[in-house]
C-alpha cells in the first residue's frame, strides 16, 4: 500500500510581510502540491492573529478549487463550536457541487483563536439552540450534507441546498484521546495533530482507542491519519539549521486545559484576555527533519509505530522557496516507495 502525503497550509505571514502575500503563497503552494502529486492540500482556521492569515477556510478553499484542477482542497479544520452545522452544510455543498469529488471537511475542537474572538464568533440572539457537544453537532453536519434528517428532526423538511451526489468527506480533528473516540463512535477518518500534542505516548493510546472502538456499522473501515511538523533538506545540517527556528509555546490553565500557540506573543495576549491564572511553558519544537533519505526513514517507522498510512504535514519555515524545496523532497522520498 503506498503511502499518501496530504499538506496542511496555515498561511503564515512573515515579518515585514501582509495576510495578501500570504494567501497568494498559498494559492502558490497548493498548485505546486498538486504538480507534485500529493493527495490531499488542507488550510487552516485561525482568528484574531497577525501571524497566519487564513481565518475563513471555506472560502479560501473555493478559491484553491478553481485555481486548481485534480487535488482534492479541504479544512484542516472548521472550528465546529463556533457554527450552526446548517450553514456549514451549505457551504461545503456549495464547494462539492462545484468541484465534485475533490472537497474535504475536516472539523476541528478548538477555538481557533483567543478568548475575545471566541466570544465574537459564538455570539448569539436569543441564546444558543440545538445540540452544543461536538459529536452531536458532528453528527447534524453529516445528516444536512446528506439531506437526511430524521422524520421525526425538529428541522425535518429542511434541506441544505444545494443537494449533492457527492457530498464533502468529513473528517475529525484532535490530539487526545477523547477526540479519538468521538471520531470512532462516529465512524468517521480520523487526524492525530501530533505537531499540536507532541506526546506520542497520547498520539499512540487515541489512535489504538480509534482502532479499537471505531463504529463500522455503516460499512465503514477506521481511517487514521497522522499530521505532523516536518522539514526536508539536502543535507542533515541544513535542516537542523531550519528546524532551530521552531519553538513551543504551551499556556497551561487553572481549569486544566493546556493550549498550544504559535508565538510567545500570542500566549501573553491569551492571558490578557483569559480571567484563569496560568503558566506559560516554552521549549524547542519537536519535529522530523532530515535529508530525503532520513526523513522517509523516520516516516515509515511512524507508519508502523502508529499504524497509518497517511500523513499530512506542515512545514513552517520562513523562506517560501525552502518550504517549497521541503514538499519537494518529501515528495521524491516517496516516489517509489510501497508498503512491505
Amino acid at each position: 500500500m503506498t503511502v499518501r502525503l496530504s499538506i496542511l497550509d496555515q498561511s503564515p505571514i512573515y515579518e515585514g510581510e501582509t495576510g495578501v502575500e500570504a494567501l497568494a503563497r498559498t494559492v502558490e503552494l497548493a498548485q505546486f502540491a498538486e504538480r507534485l502529486g500529493y493527495e490531499r492540500f488542507w488550510v487552516s482556521e485561525h482568528h484574531d492573529s497577525s501571524s497566519v492569515a487564513g481565518s475563513s477556510p471555506e472560502v479560501l478553499i473555493a478559491y484553491l478549487l478553481a485555481r486548481t484542477s485534480t487535488i482534492r482542497i479541504g479544512s484542516g479544520g472548521v472550528m465546529l463550536q463556533h457554527y450552526s452545522p446548517y450553514k456549514v452544510a451549505e457551504n461545503f455543498n456549495v464547494l462539492a457541487s462545484l468541484a465534485p469529488g475533490r472537497v474535504d471537511l475536516g472539523i476541528g475542537r478548538a477555538p481557533g483563536g483567543l478568548p475575545r474572538s471566541t466570544r465574537a464568533l459564538q455570539q448569539t440572539e436569543g441564546g444558543a439552540s440545538g445540540p452544543r457537544d461536538l459529536g452531536g453537532k458532528v453528527r447534524e453536519l453529516a445528516k444536512f450534507l446528506a439531506n437526511k434528517l430524521e422524520d421525526d428532526h425538529p428541522l425535518a423538511g429542511l434541506r441544505a441546498a444545494p443537494a449533492v451526489d457527492s457530498p464533502a468527506e468529513l473528517y475529525l480533528l484532535g490530539a487526545s484521546v477523547e477526540s479519538a473516540r468521538i471520531a470512532a463512535a462516529l465512524g468517521y477518518p480520523y487526524v492525530f495533530s501530533l505537531f499540536i500534542n507532541s506526546d506520542e505516548a497520547v498520539a499512540k493510546e487515541a489512535l489504538d482507542a480509534y482502532r479499537a472502538e471505531f463504529d463500522a456499522s455503516g460499512g465503514k473501515e477506521p481511517q487514521p491519519i497522522l499530521a505532523l511538523s516536518l522539514i526536508v533538506a539536502d543535507t542533515e545540517a541544513k535542516a537542523n539549521e531550519l528546524a532551530g527556528e521552531h519553538q513551543v509555546v504551551k499556556l497551561h490553565l487553572a481549569s486544566g486545559r493546556t493550549l498550544t500557540l504559535g508565538t510567545l506573543e500570542q500566549a501573553e495576549e491569551f492571558a490578557r484576555q483569559t480571567t484563569e491564572a496560568f503558566t506559560i511553558e516554552q521549549k524547542p519544537a519537536e519535529l522530523i527533519r532530515g535529508t530525503k533519505e532520513s526523513v522517509r526513514r523516520q516516516l515509515l517507522e511512524a507508519r508502523q509505530r502508529f499504524g497509518v498510512n497517511e500523513f499530512v504535514v506542515t512545514t513552517a519555515v520562513r523562506s517560501f522557496e525552502k518550504r517549497l524545496r521541503s514538499f519537494e523532497l518529501l515528495r521524491e522520498a516517496f516516489s517509489e516507495v510501497t508498503a512491505e
